[in-house]
């Protein structure tokens, strides 16, 4: 005698049918991912300066942000700086030991930045 509880269709366990209710939900989202580089959003704000922090200034300024952190101007050691603050575009400026030096010696150092999106701009850093 055949098994009462099973028939010839197939019955559908509680977890096939979450499952199965979760797909054809999921099935009818639509999922939007933004572009995190050269999209037409603007980039997120660098950490403002701290303590022992050195901000320079920028001339023509449109969302640059030049700031030397505490542990690049103690180290002494050359390095480029990333300027791009809120802009839409960026511009580094390239300081040398002898940059870093004058700085910490309470010099005021100025610098171009790099030609991007046909300018440039002076940085101007006074201890």
């Amino acid at each position: 005698m055949p098994d009462p509880t099973r028939t010839a269709a197939r019955l559908t366990t509680r977890r096939e049918f979450t499952l199965e209710a979760a797909l054809a939900l999921l099935g009818t989202v639509t999922i939007v991912v933004a572009e995190s580089c050269g999209g037409g959003s603007s980039p997120a704000a660098p950490s403002p300066a701290g303590p022992g922090d050195l901000s320079g200034t920028i001339s023509a300024n449109h969302g640059h942000t030049a700031i030397i952190r505490e542990a690049q101007l103690s180290a002494g050691n050359a390095f480029t700086l990333d300027i791009r603050g809120v802009a839409t575009h960026p511009h580094n400026v390239n300081l040398t030991q002898a940059d870093l030096t004058a700085l910490q010696n309470k010099q005021s150092v100025v610098k171009q930045s790099t030609n991007n999106d046909a300018h440039t701009h002076t940085v101007t850093f006074t201890p």
